[in-house]
C-alpha cells in the first residue's frame, strides 16, 4: 500500500495522476493548509518541510513531484512507465528535470514579479523565462510524448507542467504545447485524478 498526503489545490495533483496511472492501491490523507494540516506535528514528521505532495511506500518517504513520479515508475515496473532504451531513458530524465528546475524557476520567478539582471543569466539555473520556454517548445515539437510514441511517468510530470502553465496562462500558447497537452488530457488516469480532486475541491469549498 502506498500512504499519499495531499490537498487538491496544490503540486499534490501531479502525483495523483501518477497513482491513477500505476493501477495500485493507495491511500489519501488530505490536508488543510495551515497548523492543524500540512504543518501539523504529525505531518511534520512525515516531511519536514511540511510541503505536498508526500508519499510513504515500503517505510520509505519520498517529497517533491518530480521524485515521486520517477520512484513509482521504477517501484511499479509492471505499469510499464519508465522506458527502456537507452535514448529514450535519456529524454525522460532531461525532460522531467527541465520541467522540474528551469521551467518550475523561470514561471515561479516571472509569477513573483523576479527578473534576472541584465547580463546575468549564466548565474540562475534557468536563464531566462523566454529561453527555458523556448527550450521546452523545441524539446516537445515533433514528438507525441517525452520518449517519442510511449507515454511514460516523464509525461506525467511534463504534461501537468504544460497542463497547468496554459491553463493558467503562466506560460504562452503554441502548438507543440496544445497538441501535447490534448494528448495527456485524453489519459484514463488524468480524468479520474481530475475528478478525485475537482469533487475534493468542490466538498470543501461550499459557501
Amino acid at each position: 500500500m502506498i500512504e499519499f498526503w495531499t490537498n487538491p489545490m496544490s503540486r499534490g495533483q501531479i502525483a495523483h495522476w501518477m497513482l491513477e496511472e500505476l493501477g495500485h492501491p493507495y491511500t489519501t490523507n488530505w490536508l488543510d493548509f495551515g497548523p492543524g494540516g500540512n504543518k501539523s506535528a504529525d505531518f511534520l514528521a512525515v516531511n519536514p518541510m511540511g510541503k505536498v505532495p508526500t508519499i510513504r511506500h515500503d517505510g520509505k518517504v519520498v517529497t517533491e513531484a518530480a521524485a515521486i513520479c520517477l520512484y513509482l515508475a521504477d517501484a511499479f515496473p509492471q505499469a510499464k512507465l519508465k522506458p527502456a532504451g537507452a535514448a529514450e531513458l535519456a529524454d525522460y530524465y532531461r525532460f522531467t528535470l527541465f520541467a522540474a528546475g528551469p521551467m518550475e524557476q523561470a514561471v515561479t520567478a516571472r509569477a513573483l514579479g523576479w527578473h534576472v539582471p541584465e547580463g546575468r543569466d549564466g548565474m540562475a539555473g534557468f536563464g531566462s523565462f523566454d529561453g527555458a520556454v523556448s527550450a521546452m517548445e523545441k524539446m516537445l515539437t515533433g514528438r507525441d510524448f517525452v520518449c517519442g510514441k510511449t507515454f511514460t511517468a516523464a509525461d506525467v510530470y511534463v504534461g501537468s507542467t504544460i497542463d497547468w502553465g496554459l491553463a493558467f496562462k503562466s506560460i504562452p500558447g503554441c502548438p507543440a504545447f496544445e497538441t501535447y497537452a490534448e494528448r495527456v488530457r485524453a489519459r484514463p488516469a488524468y480524468t479520474s485524478a481530475k475528478a478525485i480532486n475537482g469533487t475534493r475541491i468542490a466538498a470543501t469549498h461550499k459557501t
